[in-house]
Protein backbone atom coordinates (compact mmCIF):
# COMPACT_ATOMS: atom_id res chain seq x y z
CA UNK A 1 0.00 0.00 0.00
CA UNK A 2 2.80 2.43 0.84
CA UNK A 3 4.50 1.70 -2.51
CA UNK A 4 1.24 2.51 -4.27
CA UNK A 5 0.95 5.77 -2.33
CA UNK A 6 4.51 6.80 -3.23
CA UNK A 7 3.96 5.96 -6.91
CA UNK A 8 0.66 7.82 -6.93
CA UNK A 9 2.26 10.88 -5.31
CA UNK A 10 5.18 10.76 -7.76
CA UNK A 11 2.81 10.47 -10.70
CA UNK A 12 0.70 13.36 -9.43
CA UNK A 13 3.76 15.55 -8.87
CA UNK A 14 5.11 14.75 -12.35
CA UNK A 15 1.80 15.58 -14.00
CA UNK A 16 1.48 18.81 -12.04
CA UNK A 17 5.02 19.90 -13.00
CA UNK A 18 4.38 19.08 -16.66
CA UNK A 19 1.05 20.92 -16.65
CA UNK A 20 2.60 24.02 -15.09
CA UNK A 21 5.35 24.01 -17.71
CA UNK A 22 2.82 23.77 -20.56
CA UNK A 23 0.70 26.53 -19.03
CA UNK A 24 3.74 28.79 -18.69
CA UNK A 25 4.73 28.17 -22.32
CA UNK A 26 1.19 28.95 -23.50
CA UNK A 27 1.19 32.13 -21.43
CA UNK A 28 4.50 33.23 -22.96
CA UNK A 29 3.20 32.56 -26.48
CA UNK A 30 0.01 34.53 -25.82
CA UNK A 31 1.91 37.45 -24.33
CA UNK A 32 4.33 37.56 -27.27
CA UNK A 33 1.42 37.24 -29.73
CA UNK A 34 -0.42 40.22 -28.29
CA UNK A 35 2.78 42.28 -28.27
CA UNK A 36 3.35 41.42 -31.93
CA UNK A 37 -0.24 42.40 -32.74
CA UNK A 38 0.41 45.76 -31.12
CA UNK A 39 3.63 46.35 -33.07
CA UNK A 40 2.04 45.23 -36.34
CA UNK A 41 -0.69 47.80 -35.76
CA UNK A 42 1.91 50.49 -35.14
CA UNK A 43 3.79 49.50 -38.30
CA UNK A 44 0.61 49.62 -40.35
CA UNK A 45 -0.17 53.04 -38.89
CA UNK A 46 3.29 54.29 -39.88
CA UNK A 47 2.90 52.97 -43.43
CA UNK A 48 -0.59 54.39 -43.93
CA UNK A 49 0.33 57.73 -42.39
CA UNK A 50 3.35 58.04 -44.67
CA UNK A 51 1.35 57.25 -47.79
CA UNK A 52 -2.09 58.77 -47.23
CA UNK A 53 -1.18 61.72 -45.01
CA UNK A 54 2.32 62.42 -46.30
CA UNK A 55 3.32 62.91 -42.66
CA UNK A 56 7.08 62.57 -42.43
CA UNK A 57 7.04 62.62 -38.64
CA UNK A 58 4.39 60.01 -37.81
CA UNK A 59 5.20 58.10 -40.99
CA UNK A 60 8.94 58.09 -40.35
CA UNK A 61 10.60 54.92 -41.71
CA UNK A 62 13.00 54.82 -38.75
CA UNK A 63 10.01 54.16 -36.51
CA UNK A 64 9.01 51.43 -38.95
CA UNK A 65 12.42 49.80 -38.68
CA UNK A 66 12.03 49.63 -34.91
CA UNK A 67 8.57 48.07 -35.21
CA UNK A 68 9.71 45.54 -37.82
CA UNK A 69 12.67 44.57 -35.65
CA UNK A 70 10.44 44.02 -32.63
CA UNK A 71 7.99 41.97 -34.68
CA UNK A 72 10.77 39.70 -35.93
CA UNK A 73 12.29 39.31 -32.47
CA UNK A 74 9.02 38.58 -30.69
CA UNK A 75 7.63 36.33 -33.40
CA UNK A 76 10.41 33.83 -32.72
CA UNK A 77 8.75 33.23 -29.34
CA UNK A 78 5.41 32.31 -30.90
CA UNK A 79 5.92 29.66 -33.60
CA UNK A 80 8.21 28.91 -36.55
CA UNK A 81 5.48 29.76 -39.07
CA UNK A 82 4.94 33.15 -37.47
CA UNK A 83 8.68 33.78 -37.42
CA UNK A 84 8.85 32.95 -41.15
CA UNK A 85 6.03 35.40 -41.92
CA UNK A 86 7.77 38.10 -39.87
CA UNK A 87 11.04 37.55 -41.74
CA UNK A 88 9.15 37.85 -45.03
CA UNK A 89 7.64 41.11 -43.77
CA UNK A 90 11.10 42.38 -42.86
CA UNK A 91 12.44 41.41 -46.29
CA UNK A 92 9.66 43.29 -48.08
CA UNK A 93 10.11 46.23 -45.72
CA UNK A 94 13.87 46.32 -46.35
CA UNK A 95 13.32 46.32 -50.10
CA UNK A 96 10.60 48.94 -50.22
CA UNK A 97 10.50 51.16 -47.13
CA UNK A 98 11.83 54.12 -49.09
CA UNK A 99 8.87 53.91 -51.51
CA UNK A 100 6.04 53.58 -48.98
CA UNK A 101 5.24 57.29 -49.10
CA UNK A 102 4.93 57.39 -52.88
CA UNK A 103 3.71 54.08 -54.31
CA UNK A 104 0.36 52.51 -53.47
CA UNK A 105 1.49 49.07 -54.65
CA UNK A 106 4.26 49.10 -52.04
CA UNK A 107 1.75 50.08 -49.35
CA UNK A 108 -0.56 47.26 -50.41
CA UNK A 109 2.26 44.72 -50.39
CA UNK A 110 3.45 45.78 -46.94
CA UNK A 111 -0.08 45.71 -45.52
CA UNK A 112 -0.57 42.28 -47.11
CA UNK A 113 2.56 40.97 -45.36
CA UNK A 114 1.33 42.46 -42.08
CA UNK A 115 -2.01 40.69 -42.58
CA UNK A 116 -0.20 37.40 -43.37
CA UNK A 117 1.70 37.67 -40.09
CA UNK A 118 -1.49 38.45 -38.18
CA UNK A 119 -3.23 35.44 -39.72
CA UNK A 120 -0.34 33.13 -38.76
CA UNK A 121 -0.55 34.38 -35.16
CA UNK A 122 -4.32 33.87 -35.07
CA UNK A 123 -3.86 30.28 -36.27
CA UNK A 124 -1.38 29.57 -33.47
CA UNK A 125 -3.68 31.09 -30.85
CA UNK A 126 -6.63 29.17 -32.22
CA UNK A 127 -4.69 25.89 -32.02
CA UNK A 128 -3.88 26.63 -28.38
CA UNK A 129 -7.54 26.99 -27.40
Amino acid sequence: MSVFSVLFALLGFSYNAWRMEVSEENNNVRTAAFEVFEHLGELEHIILTAYYDGDEISGNPRKGWVEVGLVVDLSALIAPDVADKAVMLKTVWADSWHLMGAEESVVQELVSKIDDTRMAIKMVLKEMS
